[in-house]
């Protein structure tokens, strides 16, 4: 969620899908996916299947717990982070109000008039505001989704003419709500820099005042949900990604796992954690971040909100030299927060290629972090 100066963008007409729904119009070309990315019945059939392998993880149990709950926890922690890159979180703390609550205020907006909704577009090539991010040229193949998203910590990053006076109690959703995930956020990294044998302060400490955005995305129904993709595979710029999903929602959070997508099936009440590019980074590529997508549904819509969280643009960042020896060489070189989110948001999703930013290129396969 950088704030970039992007030069103008030529992006072709990009059709608002839910007045393609609401208009039952054929599916755009630029919606059609190749044979190769299109999703299948039988990745579906197969991922069903594995969706309840996903971690668990009991937040309670790590805050609260008794040594031997906090011992089993953090080793819980420990295989989800190193094998999956996602795990969910179970009894986190957040009053259900609010989450009901940011449910309602997010598909609020989006049931709002497209006039309405417009009156927040997200510019060409723009990551804030209504519309599609990550879209940089007239041929590029667009998404099943509607997005809005916001820059919301520290507030220099936010734009105020984005931030909506419909529906009522909108801004003050959203700033209570990422209150309680930014400290959700916080005690996550302490037990996972503990998971390393690390100090459980080391990543705040590092972070400074850390970025914190946050994105609705709306999906509605497709009548030929074989041919599109909800989101494009991609892996995320974060630190860590936290995500909601309304209830009753359709299933549309596929993870690459063993080179097979997996559907994630959310727990109702609990949220849905994934690593991102920075924690692999940090880690030397202990913790990975992993490329997922989301899938549509015949008749059914999806909700999800979706909160990244960073560190401060101006942090040098690198491999924890805790992490690196003769066993594990240096994968990834130091770098600018900052440039690498610019790098992030000027490039669409395309898989972990953008991690490319930051790996020390090398001939010997055999030290190829991914």
């Amino acid at each position: 969620m950088a704030p970039v100066a992007i030069s103008p963008i030529k992006v072709g007409k990009i059709d608002d899908v839910q007045e393609l729904r609401k208009a039952k119009s054929k599916i755009p070309e630029r919606f059609v996916r190749d044979i190769t990315e299109r999703p299948t019945l039988a990745t579906a059939a197969l991922s069903s299947s594995l969706s309840s392998d996903i971690p668990i993880i009991d937040f309670s149990k790590l805050s609260k717990g008794n040594k031997d709950e906090v011992l089993s926890e953090l080793l819980k922690l420990t295989a989800a982070c190193e094998e999956w890159g996602f795990f969910q979180v179970i009894n986190h703390g957040i009053d259900q109000s609010l989450l009901e609550q940011i449910e309602k205020v997010s598909n609020d907006f989006f049931m709002l008039p497209l006039a309405e909704k417009q009156k927040y577009p997200m510019a060409p090539g723009g990551v804030q505001g209504y519309g599609q991010a990550f879209v940089f040229s007239e041929d590029q193949k667009l998404d099943w989704c509607n997005m809005f998203a916001l820059g919301v910590e520290p507030k220099f990053i936010r734009n105020p003419k984005l931030w909506p006076t419909k529906p009522g109690q909108f801004s003050e959703t959203v700033e209570v709500y990422s209150s309680k995930i930014r400290k959700l956020c916080k005690s996550l990294l302490k037990y996972i820099a503990m998971t390393l044998g690390l100090k459980k302060d080391v990543f705040k400490e590092m972070f400074g005042v850390a970025v914190q955005a946050l994105r609705m995305n709306y999906y509605p129904p497709c009548p030929r949900p074989d041919l599109v993709l909800g989101l494009s595979p991609h892996s995320d710029g974060s630190a860590l990604t936290v995500l909601q999903e309304r209830k009753c929602s359709s299933v549309g959070l596929q993870i690459l796992k063993d080179n097979k997508w997996v559907s994630v099936q959310p727990i109702p009440n609990a949220l849905v954690i994934n690593i991102g590019d920075t924690i692999e980074v940090l880690t030397n590529g202990k913790y990975k971040s992993v490329e997922h997508r989301a899938v549509t549904h015949r008749q059914k819509d999806r909700l999800s909100i979706v909160t990244f969280y960073a560190p401060s643009y101006e942090i040098e960042l690198g491999p924890l030299p805790e992490l690196v020896d003769e066993n594990n060489p240096c994968k990834y070189r130091r770098y600018n927060h900052g440039e690498y989110s610019k790098h992030y948001v000027t490039n669409k999703l395309q898989g972990k290629r953008t991690l490319d930013f930051a790996k020390i290129q090398t001939n010997n396969s055999n030290q190829n972090p991914t």
